[in-house]
């Protein structure tokens, strides 16, 4: 259920609402509004009639059955689309497309400090960087971990961009959360729950990958696992699916962005390099999730992609990057946002 309250309710209005909800063993989800607040009662179906009997109480305006299996996550809840501020300076889901660049992997000082002032100067927002990495081989590299992490925030240290980094497991998340702005949750790990609760007791916006074979539905579910621990700033990301195409590695799923758009209130960004694998259709990718409404993209960009120690195939060189966001500048303005 949600109760939304009357525009101007007083403070008392809310606390007594939240204590009759807390009463009623159910969990309390406040979202601040424009114009008023609502407050979102979570737990079990069977108690909602007596949740119903709210409406009498002072301040409330209405109170309203959620449809959807993800309460939080809705638009029932919030009607206007979110607004995650990762920063003073950035925030995603506003007018502004935010742009996350950097390589796939921390590598050395070199190259993160190297590849944070390219990708700064050509107008990204957000720095990344991965300091743990899940491989399918074992034999992979792993990435840097902790000294990963340390270099990273020398790069923000450097530039003044925040950084996005992934979190691979619930023992490291602290140390994780300890030095990123924006704690990532990859493809492999968009169902690993242990994983969504500890992110969503954080405090740190989250950045939720679509699994490769989820479902739009299982992807608002697992945001609806760290929504309801308390963490609102989700940030979904589209990154590819597994189909039968070998073309590419695979298949960004560019629809989703509208279909998004029409179930849920969190921003959504695109990631055009895992989703195609391939330099050469990552620029393209960016233009048409940009046409298509996207609030952000992260992109993979190495200044020497051809050594790189993952993924330097899907990694833009700086040059072909600056080159990019020159270019995603008249399709953001021809869809009224800003760069």
């Amino acid at each position: 259920m949600i109760i939304v309250m009357k525009a101007g309710a007083a403070q008392k209005d809310k606390d007594e609402v939240l204590r009759r909800i807390k009463e009623l063993g159910y969990t309390s989800h406040v979202i601040h509004g424009t114009t008023r607040d609502v407050i979102g009662a979570i737990g079990d179906e069977r108690g909602k009639a007596a949740l119903q009997a709210l409406d009498s109480l002072h301040g409330v305006e209405n109170v309203v059955p959620i449809l959807q299996p993800y309460k939080l996550a809705s638009f029932e809840v919030k009607r206007e689309p979110s607004v995650v501020r990762i920063s003073d300076n950035v925030a995603i889901g506003g007018s502004q497309v935010v742009i996350m660049a950097g390589p796939c992997s921390v590598e050395s000082e070199e190259q993160i400090l190297e590849s944070a002032l390219a990708v700064k100067k050509s107008g990204a927002h957000i720095l990344r960087g991965g300091a743990f990495k899940p491989r399918t081989s074992p034999y992979s590299f792993q990435g840097l971990e902790e000294e990963g992490l340390k270099l990273l925030a020398k790069a923000r240290d450097l530039t003044g961009l925040p950084f996005v980094t992934e979190v691979i497991n619930p023992e490291t998340a602290d140390m994780v959360a300890a030095y990123a702005d924006v704690l990532q949750i990859g493809a492999r790990n968009s169902q690993n729950f242990a994983l969504l609760k500890k992110v969503g007791q954080l405090g740190k916006p989250v950045l939720l990958k679509r699994g490769m074979a989820m479902t739009i539905q299982e992807l608002l579910m697992s945001a609806e696992y760290i929504m309801s621990e308390g963490n609102q700033s989700v940030i979904l990301c589209e990154r590819g699916i597994r189909t039968f195409e070998t073309a590419t590695r695979n298949t960004l799923d560019l629809s989703a962005i509208p279909v998004l758009k029409g179930k849920t209130h969190l921003p959504v960004v695109i990631d055009p390099s895992h989703g195609t694998g391939n330099h050469h259709y990552v620029a393209p990718m960016c233009y048409a999730a940009v046409a298509a409404g996207a609030d952000g993209l992260i992109v993979e960009v190495h200044p020497d992609p051809e050594h790189a120690s993952s993924d330097g195939a899907q990694s833009l060189k700086p040059i072909k990057f600056d080159e990019m966001m020159k270019k995603l500048r008249l399709f953001a303005d021809a869809g009224g946002r800003t760069l």
